[in-house]
C-alpha cells in the first residue's frame, strides 16, 4: 500500500473513530436525560448504510465522513406530538441542554483518557534522551552538556524519551519558566544544571531544538558501514549495498559515518569517487550525489543509512510502562496537561504571541496519521489521543456552530433568565461559520505550503 493511500485509510479510521465517540457523547447524555433521539449519523451527506433500532431511532454512516450529527426532537425543526413534548430537546432546562452539549467535547477527553491509559500498560517506545555534542555557543553548550549526556528530567518532570523531553520544554515555555535539568553524566554522576534560555523558540518549532537550544540525539561514533538503502536513490543506482565499508572518498580516507555525511552533504549535485571494501573485495564507484533543500541551503545525500549494530540500538532505545492501576492517574494528568497545553496554544496564535502558520488541516494531519500508523499501534493510538483532546477543546471554544457556542447561548440564558432572541442566535450563527471557514480556509493554505516545501 502506498504512503498516500495508507495515510488515508489511518486519517479516515481516526476520524470515524473520534467523531462516533463525540456523538456517542451527545447520543447517551440525551437518552440518559429523556430526550428522544430521532437520528445518529456518522458523516454527511448520503446515506451508505442505516438501520432503525426498536427504541425508533435511525442510525446511519454517511458519504463525508467530515463530522457526524445526532437528530434530537425539537419543536424548532417540525411539529412533537403533544404527547411527545416532554421529551423534546427544546422543552429541556437550561442544565439538561448543557449536560447533553457537553458531552461530545467529554466523551473525546474521556476517550484520550482510555487511549493514554492503554498505551501506557502496553509500553511507550522512544530514544533514550542521551544528549549528542552541542554547538558552540548555544545555551547547551553553555551549560557545560557533553555527547553522552543523558537528561533524566525537566523541572523535577521525568524525561525518559526524546518526546516526552520535547514536551516538557514546551509546557516550561508555556509556563514561563526556567528549566532545571537533571543530567547524568557519561561517567554516572548526576547533576543538576540551569538552561538559560529563550524558550519561546521551542514553541515555533519543537522539532527545532538543536538550532534553538543545542540540544540533539546523541549519535555514537560509527563506521561507514550501510544499512538500508533507499530505492533508486543515487547510493543504490551507483551500485552501493548494503555492508558495504566506504573507505574512501575522492582518494582521502573516510574516517567514520559522520565524516562521510559531513562530506556528502557539502558535495551535493557533484560526481565523487567511492571506494569501498565489500567482503574480501574492494570496489570502486562512481556516485552522482543528489541535492535537496534545508533550511534555505542545498545539501548532498545518497539515500543510505548507517548499519548499527543491535547491542548499541538497544542501549540507545528506552521504554516506560505502568501497570493498569498506576496507569490510570498518570492518563489524566497527561490528558489535563495536553488539553491545558492545547488551550495555551490557542490563546497564544489569538493573541499574536504564536504564528497562524501553526493552525494544521486534514492534509497535514493525514500525514501524521499514516505516519504514526507505520510506526506501530502504540505510535498510533498516542496520536488518537492528542487528536481527541484537540477535538474536545476546539468544540468547547465559545463560536456558535460548535458544542462551545451553544454553551454559551445557554449561559447568556441562565443569566438573563430567557432566551437570546432568535435574531441574536442566527446572527451568531452566521458569524460562527464565517469564522470557521475562515480558520478551515488557513488550515488548508498553511498545509499546502508544507506540502510545497517538503
Amino acid at each position: 500500500m502506498s504512503q498516500v493511500m495508507s495515510s488515508l485509510v489511518a486519517f479516515l479510521g481516526a476520524l470515524a473513530i473520534l467523531i462516533a465517540i463525540h456523538e456517542w457523547g451527545h447520543f447517551w447524555v440525551a437518552r440518559r436525560l429523556g430526550v428522544k433521539v430521532l437520528r445518529f449519523s456518522v458523516g454527511f451527506g448520503r446515506s451508505l448504510w442505516q438501520h432503525t433500532g426498536a427504541d425508533g431511532t435511525e442510525y446511519r454512516l454517511a458519504l463525508i465522513p467530515l463530522g457526524g450529527y445526532v437528530k434530537m426532537l425539537d419543536e424548532r425543526e417540525g411539529p412533537v406530538e403533544t404527547a411527545e413534548l416532554g421529551r423534546a430537546f427544546n422543552r429541556q432546562s437550561v442544565g439538561v441542554r448543557a449536560a447533553i452539549v457537553s458531552a461530545g467535547p467529554i466523551a473525546n477527553l474521556l476517550l484520550a483518557i482510555a487511549l493514554y491509559w492503554l498505551v501506557l500498560c502496553l509500553g511507550v517506545p522512544g530514544l533514550r534522551t542521551l544528549v549528542d555534542a552541542p554547538a558552540p555557543n548555544t545555551p547547551a553548550a553553555r551549560i557545560g552538556l557533553q555527547a553522552g549526556d543523558e537528561i533524566l528530567s525537566v523541572n523535577a518532570a521525568s524525561t525518559p524519551t526524546w518526546e516526552q523531553l520535547g514536551l516538557r520544554l514546551v509546557q516550561a515555555a508555556l509556563d514561563n519558566e526556567p528549566v532545571e535539568l537533571q543530567v547524568r553524566r557519561a561517567d554516572g554522576a548526576q547533576q543538576s544544571l540551569i538552561l538559560d534560555a529563550d524558550l519561546s523558540q521551542v514553541l515555533d518549532d519543537p522539532a527545532k531544538l538543536r538550532e534553538t537550544l543545542g540540544l540533539a540525539p546523541y549519535q555514537p561514533p560509527l563506521p561507514a558501514l550501510l544499512g538500508e538503502l533507499q530505492a533508486d536513490g543515487p547510493a543504490f543506482r551507483a551500485g552501493l549495498r548494503s555492508g558495504d565499508r566506504v573507505v574512501r572518498m575522492d582518494e582521502a580516507p573516510v574516517a567514520d559515518w559522520r565524516d562521510w555525511v559531513q562530506r556528502i552533504r557539502n558535495h551535493p549535485d557533484q560526481l565523487v569517487a567511492i571506494e569501498v571494501s565489500r567482503g574480501a573485495e574492494v570496489q570502486r564507484l562512481q556516485v552522482h550525489i543528489g541535492s535537496r533543500e534545508q533550511d534555505g541551503a542545498h545539501i548532498g545525500y545518497v539515500g543510505a543509512s548507517p548499519k548499527i549494530p543491535e547491542q548499541l540500538q538497544d542501549s540507545l532505545r528506552a521504554e516506560y510502562r505502568y501497570g493498569p492501576l498506576a496507569a490510570l492517574p498518570v492518563a489524566v494528568q497527561r490528558t489535563y496537561q495536553m488539553s491545558l497545553m492545547t488551550v495555551r496554544m490557542l490563546g497564544r496564535m489569538a493573541t499574536g504571541q504564536l504564528g497562524l502558520d501553526h493552525l494544521s488541516g486534514p492534509i497535514n494531519i493525514a500525514q501524521y496519521a499514516g505516519y504514526s500508523a507505520r510506526i506501530g499501534l502504540v505510535s498510533y493510538l498516542g496520536f488518537l489521543a492528542v487528536i481527541s483532546i484537540s477535538l474536545g477543546v476546539l468544540n468547547l471554544l465559545p463560536i456558535p456552530v460548535l458544542d462551545g457556542g451553544h454553551l454559551f447561548f445557554y449561559l447568556a440564558e441562565w443569566v438573563r433568565g430567557r432566551p437570546l432572541s432568535e435574531r441574536i442566535q442566527h446572527w451568531g450563527q452566521q458569524v460562527g461559520i464565517i469564522a470557521l471557514v475562515l480558520m478551515m480556509g488557513l488550515a488548508f493554505y498553511n498545509d499546502f505550503m508544507r506540502l510545497l516545501a517538503s
